[in-house]
């Protein structure tokens, strides 16, 4: 399963020139499962240059507060970091990846710079490893 995750990651990080110019995909209803879920770590870095209501107010003009998160993405957690902005972690099915992306495109971009940390859960695997390595 890790290396389907990893080779569907590097699959997801090719993109074509037709893929290039994006329309807004329609909206998926996949839920999110053990072998088809994928974490999505989002730092929105704000604009420290702009005073906070200027920034709200754009976020509400854009629609990021109605679009983000999208209906069936879980939010696994929700963290303002001081003197950097916000930090999101999502779980989602990895076919939703690009819907999510282009609401944060659409929606977020101006108020905030954004970084993206695609990542999967490991916590069975290192955990099973810590018990085998302190049970010898």
């Amino acid at each position: 399963m890790t290396l389907t995750v990893m080779a569907w990651l590097a699959g997801a990080c090719f993109v074509t020139s037709a893929t290039m110019a994006q329309t807004a995909p329609p909206p998926g209803s996949a839920a999110p499962t053990g072998d088809n879920a994928v974490l999505l770590t989002v730092f929105f870095k704000h604009d420290q240059s702009r005073p906070l209501s200027e920034l709200n107010a754009q976020l509400d003009k854009q629609g990021f507060r109605k679009a983000f998160p999208p209906a069936g993405v879980e939010v696994v957690s929700w963290y303002v970091v001081m003197g950097i902005g916000q930090v999101v972690t999502l779980r989602l099915p990895a076919s939703r990846l690009r819907e999510v992306n282009r609401i944060i495109e659409d929606t977020a971009w101006g108020p905030y710079r954004t970084e993206f940390y695609p990542t999967y859960d490991y916590k069975a695997v290192g955990m099973a490893e810590h018990d085998k390595a302190t049970s010898n």
